[in-house]
């Protein structure tokens, strides 16, 4: 996660940023009681990923259902990952390494028990998708912060 908490999003991956502006869009769009599914469509489409479209819709709904907290997201225009949007990364990215195992565990602190392999199947096949057009997430280089620096 510390990998992507507070980082520029200008810095990451064009995986990573897909995957936070899609996480966004789709909160933003449920706040405006419009159909998520339908405003990320588009970004989805765009990158070849419409074979994700769905498995990404169903975790976010899962998520949104039967998280243990409010999840935080950024507005839209917000240029620096949020702590729940970088663990979102990190387990797309653990799913993307075979890490499944650390990923479950770490959904099981943030999601109901009955919904975390649901959750972890649409995330892993989000992923699958990402990698079939070549997007996947990467873990960013952990460069020290400006503030982290003596």
């Amino acid at each position: 996660m510390y990998e992507f908490v507070d980082r520029p999003l200008a810095r990451m991956d064009y995986g990573a940023r897909f995957l936070v502006f899609s996480m966004r869009m789709w909160v933003s769009s449920l706040g405006r009681k419009q159909c998520p599914a339908s405003a990320v469509a588009p970004g989805f489409a765009k990158w070849g990923m419409m074979a994700g479209l769905q498995a990404f819709h169903r975790a976010m709904l899962l998520l949104n259902r039967d998280g243990l907290e409010q999840l935080g997201f950024c507005s839209l225009k917000c240029n620096h990952v949020s702590e729940h949007e970088a663990i979102l990364l990190t387990l797309a990215c653990d799913l993307g390494e075979g890490r499944a195992a650390h990923a479950r565990e770490t959904l099981a602190l943030i999601v109901a028990e009955d919904s975390v392999e649901d959750v972890l199947a649409g995330i892993a096949q989000t992923v699958a998708a990402m990698g079939t057009a070549r997007i996947a997430p990467q873990r960013p280089a952990l460069a020290p912060r400006d503030s982290d620096r003596g």
